[in-house]
């Protein structure tokens, strides 16, 4: 009867701190989906695709994150797209591929001012255009500052397609030697240039400056 009592006495003890856990979790998850919805529909205002941000989302659970760095990630990824997106509106860009905007959005995260972003799309084509951004990111990720890393992107773009891809190999071979990697970064900026395959963005009109 004793240890009865001493068994019930402890789990009364205990249910209250677990609900109190139970409740701080729900609290938690709660904040980080309403921060989500938040993101999402910004991006619909602001004119971004949110499969853009979908997407993350559900890389975030599928790999088991918490549910606070999912919408910290997504947050941030939200400011790199939402200037981007402003970038190629300056550039005068109108409409391009969920892809291209993605490559865009990985430049600002990798550094890359806007001015020299803004350069790269106006000079570049629209075949050319993903891999150029590509090329410009790689560069500054290297450590090159935004104007300098542009300076060779439109040097090589001024030589046409195969000089804007001979420069791709030659810093994809640089960042291949810096990551001590045995192949397979070559393909860097080609790979970068794939994610540009999608359905078109329209951006809307560029605003006058």
């Amino acid at each position: 009867m004793r240890t009865m009592t001493m068994c019930l006495t402890a789990a009364l003890l205990i249910a209250p701190a677990a609900l109190s856990a139970q409740d701080s979790t729900s609290t938690a998850k709660d904040g980080s989906q309403a921060r989500l919805d938040a993101a999402l529909s910004t991006a619909l205002q602001a004119g971004v695709p949110v499969s853009l941000l979908e997407g993350k989302i559900a890389e975030g659970k599928a790999k088991g994150v918490p549910m606070d760095r999912i919408a910290a990630a997504v947050e941030q990824r939200l400011e790199a797209l939402t200037d981007a997106h402003a970038a190629l509106m300056k550039a005068g860009i109108t409409s391009t591929t969920d892809g291209q905007l993605s490559v865009a959005a990985d430049a600002v995260q990798a550094g890359v001012s806007q001015t020299a972003l803004v350069a790269v799309s106006k000079d570049a084509s629209e075949g050319t255009r993903a891999v150029a951004i590509a090329v410009l990111t790689d560069l500054v990720a290297q450590g090159q500052a935004s104007a300098q890393a542009l300076e060779q992107v439109q040097a090589a773009l001024a030589h046409g397609p195969d000089a804007l891809a001979n420069l791709g190999a030659q810093v994809a071979g640089r960042s291949q030697i810096d990551a001590g990697l045995g192949a397979g970064a070559a393909g860097g900026a080609e790979a970068h240039a794939g994610a540009g395959i999608g359905a078109e963005v329209n951006l809307g009109s560029p605003k006058p400056n």
